[in-house]
């Protein structure tokens, strides 16, 4: 566990498995909700499928790529990360078939390929402006150099000034941008999704 100040960083377990659904529709701006409603069950609620997804032991959502920030004992915020590998021919030819507001965003992961990629980081509101968005980072980070790699990456919206500000302040810059085709849920951005990249 790391220490910043007074905000402790552990690794996530398959017991935070809801707690990490609730901070990845944050991270995702409602839009794992809008999907994880499509994959749901009679009587099974779309926080219930995240949770399943975020107790599995492989695949890019588990619990085992997620990195928890905890203050005055509560968990806070969470950051999601891991390296992106060259995606699968299968893969790749299913992107024109995707749901338009995953699309550009499956596009802009492939273009991550070769990095240290963060899928998600999100703080829960009532618990930001205290430096929790930064200490995850710098978990990224460290977890990044420490397994080698010479380049971060991750996506934002660019209507979401703050995490824009918060993203450049840390040495990211802009490398590449898909338009939103489309947004099922609020806050209904309709601008450009950034993938912003940091040497490491």
């Amino acid at each position: 566990m790391t220490v910043h100040r007074t905000i402790a960083i552990r690794h996530a377990t398959a017991d935070d498995a809801e707690t990490l659904a609730r901070l990845i529709d944050i991270a995702g701006e409602g839009i794992p909700s809008w999907l994880w409603s499509a994959r749901a069950g009679p009587g099974q609620s779309p926080l219930a499928v995240g949770t399943e997804r975020a107790r599995r032991e492989t695949g890019g959502f588990s619990h085992r790529n997620a990195r928890l920030a905890v203050r005055h004992g509560e968990v806070a915020g969470m950051v999601l990360a891991y390296p992106i590998a060259p995606p699968a021919e299968a893969d790749l030819a299913a992107v024109p078939n995707l749901p338009e507001p995953i699309r550009p965003m499956v596009e802009l992961e492939h273009a991550s390929l070769g990095t240290y990629y963060i899928n998600a980081l999100a703080v829960f509101p009532g618990r930001r402006g205290r430096g929790l968005g930064t200490a995850l980072l710098g978990a990224a980070e460290d977890a990044a150099r420490e397994a080698g790699h010479e380049r971060m990456s991750i996506q934002v919206f660019e209507q979401n000034e703050g995490a824009v500000r918060l993203y450049r302040r840390h040495g990211f810059g802009e490398a590449d941008a898909r338009p939103v085709l489309s947004h099922p849920c609020q806050p209904y951005y309709d601008g450009r999704i950034l993938l912003l990249t940091k040497p490491l």
